[in-house]
């Protein structure tokens, strides 16, 4: 093994020409540097440095050496800046269902972690049911799920109001069977969609389906069929209340965390106080 502190003395001999020059640019003595760089030859087994030339030169040992010696000070320095920079050393693992990662929610994790460089945020979006599980399971830190009540451990609650959907052109009465527009199976919509139609004892088909919100809406507009989603997710998209449906009983959106101190509980109330503006600003959203 090459020690870096016998390395750095080689080079600063070779770099000042002098023992006593580079004993002052690192700070040491002309006897420590002498002994340092006589370990180093003894460990190479070669004269290094020919210390009759003037000015101090490197022997042709000491040039094959100089070049690795220099590499291998540059890797040093990088590890070491490297490890001391705590950028992306902590890890907040969230899980958001996808409709709740939004503009707002984006910029709050952009501006959380712009403040804390040891934070990297680690976001993961999808189905409230399947979030839910891989948050139990330990998968997740922080978890934002749709889910028809809150358990006992959440940390905030708010409702989400939900309304029928259609085309903003549609202007006819939907043939029978009524053709639905859902998500895939797991989702939560998907399961209130079929209970709602059933109660009103149409008939129905799954005209399209995903597990992309945005292709949801669009297909809407499309006027593939009529769809259920929270009003949150309505805002300049092209779609109306569809009227004889109306809206359903609020889903409710809840946050869980299993840390209730340091960033955690942090990024928990900020993420809170954006939820709380979406569920305050949803109720006029959508018009008929």
């Amino acid at each position: 093994m090459l020690d870096p502190r016998l390395l750095r003395a080689f080079i600063g001999i070779l770099d000042t020409g002098s023992f006593t020059r580079a004993a002052e640019q690192l700070h040491l003595t002309q006897s420590t540097i002498s002994q340092q760089l006589a370990r180093l030859e003894e460990t190479v087994g070669h004269a290094l440095i020919d210390r009759d030339a003037r000015p101090i030169s490197a022997t042709a040992s000491g040039e094959r050496l100089q070049g690795y010696a220099r590499r291998i000070l540059t890797l040093q320095q990088e590890a070491q800046a490297a490890l001391g920079d705590p950028a992306g050393l902590t890890a907040i693992r969230i899980g958001l269902a996808e409709d709740i990662f939004d503009g707002p929610m984006a910029a709050l994790f952009r501006e959380f972690a712009q403040g804390r460089r040891e934070i990297r945020m680690d976001v993961t979006s999808g189905l409230s049911r399947d979030l839910t599980r891989r948050y139990r399971d330990g998968e997740f830190d922080i978890a934002v799920v749709k889910e028809p009540a809150p358990s006992a451990d959440a940390r905030a609650s708010f409702p989400e109001p939900m309304v029928w959907l259609e085309a903003m052109d549609a202007d006819h009465d939907w043939p029978d069977p009524m053709p639905l527009v859902v998500f895939s199976p797991g989702g939560l919509y998907r399961d209130q969609m079929f209970e709602r139609i059933e109660r009103e004892r149409r008939r129905w088909y799954v005209a399209f389906s995903s597990s992309s919100l945005p292709n949801i809406l669009v297909a809407v507009e499309a006027g593939f069929g009529i769809t259920l989603l929270p009003v949150a997710t309505t805002p300049g998209r092209r779609v109306k209340t569809y009227a004889p449906f109306g809206t359903e009983p609020p889903i409710a959106v809840s946050i869980y965390s299993w840390e209730q101190t340091g960033p955690v509980k942090e990024l928990v109330e900020w993420m809170s106080a954006v939820l709380r503006l979406r569920g305050g600003t949803t109720n006029a959203v959508v018009q008929g």
